[in-house]
């Protein structure tokens, strides 16, 4: 074995010192039943946060910053920002950047990942922990590095969970800061990592694709429509993931809400021709850098 392969083989090893923090918050998380039992109070925070925390990802994180798939102006841009980076899944500007990579390249030797190349362990959190993934790509976001505050949440985003978690503990004390942060942000870190690990390998597949993406309506309903997977991997710019009227898809049906009062505009849905998958339409691959605002006509309010 080659000094090169010696030294390729130590960046995808997991950072253990460096994931103290990560591993940490799960032991704190999975403690927090034992130190402050449940109440329905409790929960309902939990599920609040949850949920925001998922809308951040899912409306921000993924179909906005990654796909662009609806315009927003620049204040409200931020607000999705915040969102995704309450949810402690690094920044924006990694998040999207590797998602672009990861759709580039899905489930190839390249794909950040792939659980059909690098098993469950790797696709799920793996990949998150080693140092090959450690910085941000901003040769695939030039879109969003234009603009400095997203930069800057990039770089300074734990500034976002400390925050919050800080007000929960001086509003509602330790039961508040536990049920509070800890417990749906971990849920909220695995509900999210499944899409990476599982829905390339269980579920259902529509289209035929030239990755392993999967439908799988369970993940669906956990992360707020992300589970529609296969159809996002068809035809990936879409503002919706659940295509026809029976598959939930809670992150557009919100974006729908939002865009009758004006906070987003032009979502963008797959045509007739892509839902059936008709023979012959090649679906578009993921936009990547400044092709992304081409494409699909980005225009921020500034």
């Amino acid at each position: 074995m080659n000094r090169a392969t010696v030294i390729d083989a130590d960046l995808d090893r997991p950072q253990w010192v460096k994931s103290i923090p990560f591993l940490a918050v799960h032991l704190v998380a999975l403690a927090t039943p034992f130190l402050v039992p449940p109440t329905w109070r409790l929960l309902g925070l939990s599920l609040a946060v949850y949920s925001a925390c998922m809308f951040g990802i899912t409306a921000g994180f993924h179909r906005y910053f990654s796909h662009r798939a609806f315009r927003t102006g620049r204040a409200f841009q931020l607000v999705l920002a915040l969102l995704g980076t309450l949810s402690v899944q690094k920044g924006v500007l990694w998040w999207a950047g590797h998602h672009r990579d990861h759709h580039r390249y899905s489930d190839g030797d390249r794909d950040p990942h792939s659980p059909v190349k690098r098993g469950f362990w790797w696709s799920h959190v793996g990949w998150i922990l080693a140092a090959r993934h450690d910085r941000a790509r901003p040769e695939r976001v030039k879109d969003l590095a234009r603009f400095p505050e997203l930069v800057f949440l990039d770089r300074f985003g734990v500034i976002v969970p400390v925050a919050f978690g800080t007000a929960l503990a001086l509003v509602g004390g330790l039961p508040a800061l536990l049920w509070g942060f800890f417990v749906p942000v971990v849920l909220a870190w695995h509900v999210t990592f499944s899409i990476n690990s599982v829905a390339h390998v269980l579920g259902s597949r529509r289209y035929a694709t030239a990755d392993e993406s999967r439908n799988n309506a369970v993940l669906a309903i956990l992360t707020f429509g992300e589970g529609w997977h296969n159809n996002h991997h068809f035809y990936a710019s879409t503002a919706n993931q659940g295509w026809f009227w029976w598959e939930v898809d809670l992150t557009y049906g919100m974006l729908r809400l939002l865009s009758l009062v004006g906070l987003v505009s032009d979502l963008r849905t797959p045509p007739a021709h892509v839902r059936a998958g008709r023979p012959g339409v090649t679906p578009p691959r993921l936009e990547e850098d400044g092709a992304a605002t081409r494409q699909v006509g980005v225009e921020h309010a500034l």
